[in-house]
C-alpha cells in the first residue's frame, strides 16, 4: 500500500502539469563574426527560416542579436552579410530549460555575389556540414558538435568515444576511449584546448597516452570543435597521427543558468551566468562525481576493482572595452582503481589472481588567454598555460601464506608551461596570413621498478629526478583563395627538442577546387614529427651504483602524409565523401642492440626500458567512403567505411604487419526523432513539445594482431616470451557491435 500512496502523491503534485502544458518558447541569441579575424560583424542579417511568418533582427554595434519567443525543437537559422558568404544552421536544437547562445563565424566573399531571395521553406544543409571551424584545414578534417556527442549511441558525451565512428578511426577496447587513426599509434593524437596543447584529458590515463577510461570534460562545456586524421595544417605541431581541437563555451552573460545530470556514469553539475547586468562577462563551471564512488562512499559492496573518479572544468569570459579579451580556463580530473585479490588460494587461476593493485591518475591544466585586434585587419591570440600530470601503480604479489611482495612501482610526475601566440593577418578577401610561435618548459620526475624473474629481485629501471627540458615550435601559414573555386595553403612548421638538439622542418600544404557546383577536389601534403615519450628519453640502465643513460639522444618519430579527397553534394540534405591517403614513416624507435621485429611504433603507451635508435620505417595507405544524410524530417545516417593496411620494418630489416593493420572498419549511424505534438503521437499533457529519439550505431572492423606466445618458455621463466621472429602474424577475430540509445 505504500507504494500505491506514493505513486498518487507523485500524480497529485505534477498532475497540474501535465494538464497544463503549453507550446514552449526559447530564447535564440548569439554573436556573429569574421572567421579569420574574430572580430564582430554589426548590422548582419539574423532569420529563423521556419517561423511564419520569417523572424528576423539586425546585429548590433559588437555582433550580437537576440530572438526572443522560438518556439522549442529544431529550428534553421540564416545569417547574412553584404561582402560575406552566408551561413545557413539547420537543425539547431532549442530546448525549453535552456537559453541557445551561439557563435556564428562568417566567411568573407572574394567576390559581390548578387542578391539572393530567402524563402521560407528552405531548408538544406550547406555542401561541407561538417564544416571545418579551422578555414586553412583542407582535407581529413571534420567539425563534430556537441549535439552529435549527445545523440549518437555509445558517445556517452565524450568527444573520442565518438570519433570511433568516424572514417579511418576505430577504437582499441570497450573497456576505454583508445582510437587508433588510419593504422597509426594511438599515442600519436594531440589534444589542445583554446589553442594550445594540453595533457591527455581523460581518466584512468597511462603516462605516455593519448586516452583512458573516459573523457575528463563535461558536453557542458564544450563548443563546437575540430577533429584531424591527417596532414593537418602547420599550426598543430607534435603529432603524427591526428589532432583533437578542442574549444569551450562561454557561459550564459545575461542570466543564470544550474543544470544538473545523474547518469550510469556519475552526476553532473554544472552552473553559469553571468558577473552583473552591466557586464559582458561569464562565468562557466562544471563539476562531475562518478556513480560507483559515490555507491562505495554510501557504504555499498560494489565488488573488487572500486573505480572512482571526480573532475572540475571551468570557463571565465573577461571582455574589457580597450585592452582586447581575456578568459581563464581550466580542467582538473582525479581517478583511481584499487583491486584486491581474494585470500584463498583455492580461488586463483593464474599469477594474475595473486596481486593487489593500486593504481591513480591525476591530471589538470590551468590557462589564461588574450585575444585583442590590432587595426582592422590583424588579430593577436596569446595563451599561457601551466599543467601538471601525475600516474601512480603499484602491485604487490600474494604469497601462499597471504603477505605481500613488491613487484612492481611506478610513478611518473610531469609538470609543463606553455606559452603560445598566435598572428593573424588578413591582407583582404583572397590573402590571410598566420604565423606563431610556441615555447614550452618541461618537467620529468620519472621511477619505475619491475621485478626481474631471472634475479628474483625488485630492480630499478627507470629513475628521474628534477629533469627538465623546452620544445620551441613555430609555424607559419599562408591562404591563398584565387577564386571562390580554388583555394591555397602554403605551410611551414619548425620543431626543437632541447634535451637532445633534435631539430625537424615541416613543409605542408593543400589545395582545394570546386570545379563543379556541390563537387570538389582537394590535395595535401605534409611532414609530421613527434618527440618520443620522456620515460622513453630519460630511461636508464643501472649497473651498481651507476645509472647509464640509453635513448637521450633518439630523435622524433616522422610521417609524410599525403591525402587525396573527392566532395559531392548528392542532394540539399546528402552527401558524399571519398578520400585517399598514404603516409611513409621513418625514424620510427626500433631495438639497437639485436635484430629483431620491435618497433616503438606498436605500443599502446610507447614505453620501453631498451636501448633504441631511429632506423625503422613503416606505411599506412587505405580509402576512405562517407556517405551522409544530414538530418532532415527528423531522419539522418552516416556510413563511414575504410579499407586499409598498416605495415612497419624493425631493426631485422623484415617488412611486417603493424599491431595495428585491422585491413577494414565499418560504421553505420542512424535515427530518427519523433516530435510527440503531432496528430499521430497526441498534442496533450507533458509531451505536447518532446521528442522521442532512436538512434543505433552498427561498428564492424578487422581485429588487431598479436604475436603468439611461447608457451614452453614462458612456463619456464614465470614471464610471458612469445615468438619474435612471428611478430603479428595472429589476427584477432573481426569485432561486432551493435549500440543502441533511446531518449
Amino acid at each position: 500500500m505504500q507504494f500505491y500512496s506514493f505513486v498518487a502523491l507523485l500524480t497529485a503534485l505534477f498532475l497540474p502539469f501535465f494538464s497544463v502544458a503549453q507550446s514552449f518558447t526559447q530564447t535564440v541569441r548569439g554573436t556573429v563574426i569574421d572567421q579569420s579575424l574574430q572580430t564582430p560583424i554589426p548590422g548582419a542579417t539574423v532569420m529563423l527560416l521556419n517561423a511564419s511568418p520569417v523572424q528576423g533582427t539586425l546585429t548590433d554595434i559588437d555582433g550580437s542579436f537576440r530572438l526572443s519567443g522560438v518556439r522549442v525543437g529544431r529550428q534553421t537559422l540564416k545569417i547574412t552579410f553584404v561582402g560575406y558568404k552566408d551561413a545557413l544552421l539547420t537543425n539547431v536544437a532549442v530546448d525549453a530549460g535552456k537559453e541557445l547562445v551561439l557563435t556564428v563565424a562568417l566567411e568573407e566573399a572574394i567576390s559581390q555575389l548578387s542578391e539572393v531571395t530567402v524563402k521560407p521553406t528552405v531548408e538544406k544543409d550547406n555542401l561541407e556540414p561538417a564544416l571545418r571551424l579551422n578555414d586553412m584545414a583542407t582535407v581529413s578534417a571534420r567539425t563534430f558538435s556537441v549535439e552529435e556527442t549527445q545523440r549518437f549511441a555509445a558517445a556517452v558525451n565524450d568527444p573520442a568515444r565518438m570519433a570511433t565512428a568516424y572514417a579511418g578511426v576505430v577504437g582499441a577496447s570497450d573497456g576505454n576511449n583508445t582510437i587508433v587513426i588510419r593504422g597509426n599509434t594511438p599515442n600519436g593524437l594531440l589534444w589542445r584546448m583554446e589553442g594550445v596543447e594540453i595533457p591527455n584529458p581523460n581518466h584512468f590515463a597511462n603516462v605516455g597516452t593519448a586516452s583512458g577510461g573516459i573523457s575528463i570534460l563535461s558536453a557542458q562545456l564544450l563548443a563546437n570543435s575540430d577533429f584531424m586524421t591527417g596532414a593537418f595544417p602547420a599550426e598543430y605541431g607534435n603529432a603524427l597521427s591526428g589532432v583533437f581541437d578542442l574549444r569551450l563555451r562561454r557561459g550564459n552573460n545575461q542570466r543564470a543558468e544550474h543544470t544538473i545530470q545523474a547518469g550510469v556514469l556519475g552526476v553532473d553539475v554544472s552552473s553559469e551566468g553571468p558577473f552583473s547586468k552591466a557586464y559582458k562577462g561569464s562565468y562557466l563551471f562544471n563539476c562531475r562525481y562518478s556513480t560507483l564512488g559515490l555507491l562505495s562512499r554510501l557504504g555499498l559492496n560494489i565488488g573488487s576493482g572500486v573505480t572512482t573518479f571526480q573532475d572540475f572544468s571551468f570557463n571565465v569570459y573577461l571582455p574589457t572595452n580597450r585592452a582586447g579579451t581575456f578568459t581563464i580556463f581550466g580542467f582538473g580530473g582525479l581517478s583511481s582503481q584499487n583491486v584486491r585479490a581474494v585470500r584463498d588460494s583455492t580461488t586463483w587461476t593464474n599469477n594474475y589472481d595473486r596481486y593487489d593493485e593500486r593504481f591513480s591518475a591525476n591530471t589538470g591544466a590551468v590557462g589564461l588567454t588574450h585575444s585583442v585586434n590590432i587595426g582592422r585587419r590583424a588579430f593577436l591570440k596569446t595563451v599561457v598555460l601551466a599543467s601538471g600530470y601525475q600516474n601512480k601503480y603499484r602491485g604487490d604479489y600474494l604469497t601462499q601464506n597471504y603477505t605481500t611482495e613488491p613487484r612492481y612501482r611506478e610513478q611518473y610526475t610531469i609538470p609543463k608551461a606553455i606559452i603560445s601566440s598566435t598572428l593573424t593577418y588578413k591582407f583582404d578577401a583572397r590573402h590571410t596570413l598566420r604565423a606563431g610561435i610556441i615555447g614550452a618548459q618541461i618537467g620529468y620526475d620519472l621511477s619505475r621498478e619491475e621485478w626481474d624473474a631471472e634475479r628474483q629481485q625488485v630492480l630499478t629501471t627507470v629513475r628521474v629526478a628534477g629533469e627538465r627540458t623546452q620544445t620551441l615550435q613555430a609555424f607559419g601559414q599562408w591562404n591563398y583563395r584565387l577564386s571562390e573555386q580554388l583555394t591555397l595553403n602554403a605551410e611551414l612548421h619548425y620543431l626543437r627538442l632541447f634535451l637532445n638538439g633534435t631539430n625537424a622542418l615541416e613543409p605542408r600544404g593543400s589545395v582545394r577546387w570546386a570545379f563543379r557546383e556541390g563537387q570538389s577536389l582537394s590535395l595535401g601534403y605534409g611532414l609530421h614529427s613527434q618527440t618520443q615519450n620522456p620515460a622513453v628519453l630519460l630511461a636508464s640502465r643501472p649497473a651498481g651504483d651507476v645509472t647509464t643513460p640509453l635513448n637521450r639522444n633518439l630523435g622524433f618519430t616522422r610521417s609524410h602524409h599525403l591525402v587525396l579527397a573527392y566532395d559531392r553534394r548528392l542532394t540539399d540534405n546528402r552527401r558524399l565523401k571519398v578520400e585517399t591517403y598514404y603516409q611513409s614513416l621513418f625514424n620510427i624507435p626500433v631495438s639497437a642492440d639485436t635484430a629483431d621485429s620491435f618497433a616503438l611504433t606498436n605500443c599502446l603507451d610507447g614505453l620501453t626500458t631498451e636501448r633504441l635508435v631511429n632506423s625503422g620505417t613503416g606505411r599506412n595507405y587505405g580509402l576512405e567512403l562517407i556517405l551522409e544524410q544530414f538530418l532532415h524530417n527528423g531522419y539522418y545516417f552516416l556510413l563511414f567505411s575504410s579499407l586499409y593496411r598498416a605495415e612497419y620494418r624493425g631493426s631485422d630489416q623484415v617488412w611486417r604487419n603493424s599491431r595495428f593493420d585491422g585491413r577494414h572498419a565499418t560504421s553505420f549511424l542512424t535515427g530518427k526523432e519523433i516530435t510527440t505534438g503531432s496528430r499521430r503521437w497526441g498534442s496533450r499533457g507533458l509531451f505536447k513539445n518532446g521528442v522521442i529519439g532512436l538512434n543505433i550505431k552498427l561498428t564492424c572492423y578487422g581485429g588487431y594482431r598479436e604475436t603468439p606466445i611461447d608457451v614452453a618458455t614462458s612456463r619456464q621463466r614465470g614471464e610471458t616470451v612469445r615468438y619474435n621472429n612471428l611478430a603479428y602474424t595472429v589476427q584477432l577475430p573481426d569485432y561486432f557491435r551493435t549500440d543502441i540509445r533511446v531518449s
